[in-house]
């Protein structure tokens, strides 16, 4: 039977911390292309393999590479003259009954179809090349994945992180990213590019949103325009930040740009990665789409990752629900942090250790509510293998 262990936390809020540091790497950073590349590659072998198979068969295909390309771009003007490369590795199940199962070819589809689908101006035909270099698993791993019936055993000692409720600055940050990356927003100023990373710090009541914005050229005619765009953009901020916090706000884009030497944030395609930055599969948002130095991390990279059985992927899913299902359940939980750990070969459902720590209101009692959140805890284990069963649906962002 799994240890559940709930204690109280006496620690502040991180909303009463005097300090706090947010970051969000959107959709169109390479660090979060190549998680949602192989996290689609993940969800098409898992289709190919229903369909071929009858089941899930076992996969890892969590490392994966982009190398930046070569651009020029100026106003009115953008080319990519060196091609972007996407690399996707991991191991996976390339047969079933005698039967051959193109793992590669799966993985290609998947990166080319994922990166048509959430950029604007890529040429993928032309401007990217992919690469799959996918092997086959480990028969350890691949016999542990197999012996079940009802309930998947884990494969990987691994943990998992989450927290609820997310702080004015998380929101703050994370919608301001989604916000700018919608395709609502697109259609009003489509020069901004996808590639947008937002770091939100908190110094006590002021908040600093300091965004970049990788602008299309061809799009742009002049430096003026330029400048005129990041204003437009840094109100359209204002104007939504004021429905989350009614903290000071301050916004900074693009602040390395020289306007006097027209020396500014230009590429063709909107994304850095078509010269001037790589990316790894892991190095990016962690679940909840945020990174949070103040808060619980775990390091785990879950895109990519097979959905059945590996814990750190589910794990981490299943972390953010139940702190979320414990804090809206009491209101009085001001946070509630949720850490979990699996042993390979042990069921999903039933995890070495799960830990819950809240942090109360003044004036609350803890001990009124200490077993009805571990009732909570205990009766949420049960929902694991659905849990699962909604990420191969495709159901969780992963990043």
């Amino acid at each position: 039977m799994s240890s559940i262990s709930v204690e109280q936390r006496r620690s502040q809020p991180v909303e009463s911390q005097a300090m706090e540091f947010v970051e969000r790497k959107g959709v169109g950073h390479p660090d979060s292309l190549i998680d949602g590349i192989v996290e689609s590659t993940s969800l098409g072998l898992v289709k190919a393999y229903k369909e071929r198979a009858g089941a899930v068969l076992h996969h890892n295909v969590d490392k994966g590479l982009i190398i930046g390309g070569s651009s020029e771009a100026r106003f009115g003007y953008g080319k990519i003259t060196r091609p972007i490369e996407v690399i996707i590795a991991g191991r996976a199940a390339s047969s079933f009954d005698g039967k051959h199962i193109d793992v590669d070819a799966i993985a290609v589809k998947a990166a080319y179809d994922y990166l048509k689908a959430h950029t604007r101006f890529l040429d993928v035909d032309n401007e990217v090349k992919i690469y799959s270099k996918i092997q086959k698993g480990s028969s350890d791993l691949n016999h542990i994945f197999s012996r079940h019936n009802d309930v998947p055993l884990s494969n990987d000692t691994s943990l998992g992180i989450g927290f609820a409720p997310l702080s004015e600055t998380e929101k703050l940050t994370l919608e301001t990213e989604r916000f700018l990356n919608s395709k609502e927003y697109k259609k009003e100023v489509p020069a901004a590019g996808e590639d947008i990373k937002v770091m939100g710090i908190r110094d006590g009541n002021k908040i600093t949103l300091t965004i970049a914005i990788a602008f299309v050229a061809g799009l742009i005619a002049s430096i003026d325009e330029y400048a005129g765009l990041k204003e437009r953009i840094a109100s359209d901020i204002q104007k939504r930040a004021s429905r989350i916090t009614g903290k000071d706000i301050s916004i900074v884009i693009n602040n390395g740009d020289l306007h006097k030497e027209n020396s500014v944030y230009l590429t063709k395609s909107g994304l850095s990665c078509e010269a001037g930055d790589d990316g790894s599969v892991g190095r990016g948002n962690r679940v909840n789409g945020l990174i949070t130095p103040f808060r619980h991390m775990t390091l785990e990279a879950a895109a990519g990752k097979n959905p059945v059985n590996h814990v750190g992927k589910i794990y981490n899913i299943f972390a953010n629900k139940l702190a979320s299902d414990i804090t809206n359940q009491y209101p009085q939980i001001k946070e509630c942090y949720v850490s979990l750990v699996s042993q390979i070969g042990r069921p999903i459902n039933d995890p070495k250790s799960l830990y819950v720590e809240a942090v109360i209101e003044k004036g609350e009692k803890f001990s009124s509510i200490k077993s009805k959140v571990n009732d909570i805890a205990e009766e949420s284990l049960k929902d694991m293998v659905e849990v699962s069963r909604s990420i191969q649906e495709g159901r969780h962002e992963m990043f």
